[in-house]
């Protein structure tokens, strides 16, 4: 009979994979949910922000992050789904992006440094040449 000790080492190991496993399928239903949240947005607003609180829930409960990119699709007040033109206005202020909410009237601030950063580059390297 083997030592509790290699049976509780197996049983991690096992534990470790399964949750793996179940962090991808949250993360494939999250991109799933968004998908379908972007086609319904042009009809039925409502059924796109159901799909975003969905998709926010599972990843709460998986403990997996939503990609940035997809981060930025969303309201982070009030979770709505944003709509190019509809629900959200963009402007650019010292060096950030700054999203707003006309649904909440709330307003989330991104750095865009890195984007900066390359266009500085890619200006000194056209300089040198």
């Amino acid at each position: 009979m083997p030592p509790k000790s290699a049976d509780n080492n197996m049983k991690k190991i096992v534990k470790r994979k399964k949750t793996k496993k179940m962090k991808n399928i949250a993360l494939e239903r999250i991109n799933t949910l968004f998908k379908e949240a972007q086609k319904a947005a042009k009809t039925d607003p409502k059924l796109a922000n159901r799909y975003v609180h969905l998709a926010r829930k599972i990843s709460m409960k998986s403990k997996k992050r939503i990609p940035a990119e997809l981060k930025r699709r969303f309201c982070k007040h009030c979770y709505a789904y944003f709509i190019p033109g509809k629900n959200y206005r963009i402007r650019t202020q010292r060096g950030k992006v700054v999203y707003y909410c006309l649904e909440c009237k709330k307003f989330m601030r991104f750095p865009y440094l890195k984007e900066q950063k390359a266009k500085r580059k890619a200006k000194t390297v056209s300089k040198k040449q």
